[in-house]
């Protein structure tokens, strides 16, 4: 249905609604138990991109639905959340429908919002601020739906909004007076990432709210939303802009020609084929490498030197086609009992093909586990870090009446590189501190050239390159790691213990990957090989 059809349906739907008060009842009651259904039948929005219209249906998209689903669970559950975005996907305007939606059906809901600037929450007749996007929806409302008795003058005031009837409200705040208001049954906190004195802020909420939501676009790795971001420690949503299909319309070019082109939906790209999406590209002629890579591709780390395994590499290999072919091989990152996850996932030749977590058991129960599911998906070989926890993992799989139907791969970080030949003639033992850094940078091999295949049109096989789910956890670890070189001019990479130091959580999926993608040495002529 086009936008026009929309807008008519909409208007004929109000036109019936008007003049009848038993269908009214039954939206009323509809819409008070589904926040989606009512945004996507009673909610507007503001888009001047639209041309002389810019009032228009707020239609939501699936990962729109999701989003405020997500919401609700995080407030029936009492715990926080993060969600990072591209910047124009819309989340602050599915934040503001989330919070009139409450104070409109909710008796004694209480919505708080805080932002950088005040002037950022609410400013008379700024259609960016917060508070003028809900005065808008609220003003789009039939009648019928607005509390009785409710006075713009009176229930309408600076950064308040009271509902006189069931005495819910939504209140904003600014700076440092974040948190300082009443008690809140879920306070959004918008772009989280960009506030000053983000830990004083923090603790002023941990007494205002039980829910307490950060939005943002990233803005490097040195502060308070991207440490809570990869802590572990709470649900996090990613919305993408290749979630919106208002942008994730591409053509598929060969020899810059277009083949064939899509908006959401899969099409065959043939090898040596580029992916090229418009709208993106047209905010990289806009804007620099950095403000493109945080903000657009969601790229916490996009301004710090070190980085193995750029975000936005990583970004290019998301579910991109490529042949899966040959064995099953296997990565696995162990944790110990209580702590992380333990993480499975397994590949086929350049295609990850599944991921698979779990925590909270003995090292027993480890074992058992992890050889059910490398069985069950027919794995061949599996690598696991045979340091520290690992060899534990080993025993136990060793004593088993029914061993593994595995090859069993043991990783030792700390042992030396190996003998392959790199550009420039070069070999790993000469290039690399230990094997870890080897392992990662192999991986990041894989990973740039994806990049300089999809982004730049490389001729790259499809075995020298990686396609991996859309798993935001993942995502987000592969490019934590940091490289340092030695005083030999040896590449090292930093291990689980440095990362802790400096407050980043161990890379359970990362490393996970590093192991599946391991290069092996063979026994015979000590060479790596890759299968």
């Amino acid at each position: 249905m086009s936008l026009s059809e929309i807008i008519v349906k909409r208007y004929a739907d109000a036109r019936k609604l008007q003049c009848d008060r038993g269908l009214q009842r039954i939206a009323i009651l509809t819409c008070r138990a589904d926040v989606g259904f009512w945004v996507g039948e009673f909610g507007w929005t503001i888009d001047p991109r639209e041309g002389a219209s810019t009032t228009i249906p707020f239609v939501l998209y699936p990962k729109q639905a999701e989003f405020l689903r997500w919401l609700r669970e995080r407030e029936t559950a009492k715990e926080n959340g993060v969600a990072e975005k591209s910047r124009d996907v819309g989340l602050t305007w599915l934040c503001c429908a989330y919070a009139l939606h409450g104070w409109l059906f909710r008796d004694g809901f209480r919505c708080g919002f805080g932002s950088r600037k005040l002037e950022l929450v609410d400013k008379i007749g700024e259609a960016k601020c917060i508070f003028e996007k809900i005065r808008f929806m609220l003003r789009m409302l039939p009648s019928w739906m607005l509390p009785e008795g409710f006075n713009w003058r009176k229930d309408d005031t600076f950064a308040a909004l009271r509902n006189p009837v069931n005495g819910s409200s939504i209140s904003g705040e600014g700076g440092d007076e974040i948190g300082r208001g009443d008690r809140a049954s879920i306070y959004f906190v918008d772009e989280s990432a960009f506030l000053e004195r983000s830990e004083l802020i923090a603790a002023s909420l941990s007494q205002t709210t039980n829910c307490r939501i950060d939005v943002s676009t990233p803005n490097g790795p040195g502060n308070e939303f991207a440490r809570l971001r990869h802590s572990g420690n709470v649900s996090v949503f990613t919305f993408h802009w290749k979630d919106d299909p208002r942008k994730n319309g591409y053509e598929v070019l060969l020899d810059e020609v277009p083949v064939d082109s899509g908006q959401g939906a899969p099409v065959e790209i043939p090898n040596g084929a580029r992916v090229v999406y418009p709208w993106y590209e047209s905010q990289r002629k806009k804007l620099d490498p950095v403000t493109i890579a945080q903000e657009i591709d969601i790229d916490y780390s996009a301004s710090i030197e070190g980085v193995v395994i750029p975000g936005r590499w990583v970004r290019t290999a998301v579910d991109l086609a490529l042949e899966a072919s040959g064995p099953i091989i296997a990565g696995l990152d162990i944790a110990a009992e209580g702590a992380n996850e333990n993480v499975l996932i397994t590949r086929q030749g350049p295609v990850v093909a599944t991921i698979d977590n779990w925590s909270g058991v003995t090292t027993i129960d480890n074992a058992r586990i992890a050889k059910e599911k490398a069985e069950s998906k027919q794995v061949e070989r599996l690598g696991f870090d045979a340091d520290g926890v690992g060899i534990s993992l080993r025993d136990q799989w060793l004593a088993m009446a029914d061993q593994p139907a595995f090859t069993l791969v043991s990783i030792h970080g700390a042992a030396s590189a190996g003998d392959r030949i790199w550009e420039g003639r070069k070999k790993s033992s000469d290039l690399f501190a230990n094997y870890r850094a080897e392992m990662y940078w192999s991986l990041r091999r894989r990973f740039e050239k994806t990049f300089e295949r999809v982004e730049l049109g490389y001729n790259h096989l499809d075995e020298e390159c990686i396609s991996i789910p859309n798993n935001a956890t993942l995502i987000a670890q592969l490019s934590m790691p940091r490289s340092k070189p030695r005083p030999d001019g040896k590449i090292l990479i930093e291990s689980k213990h440095d990362m802790r130091r400096r407050g980043v959580s161990s890379p359970d999926y990362a490393d996970s990957l590093a192991y599946a993608f391991a290069p092996t040495l063979s026994a015979a002529k000590r060479k790596i090989v890759v299968l």
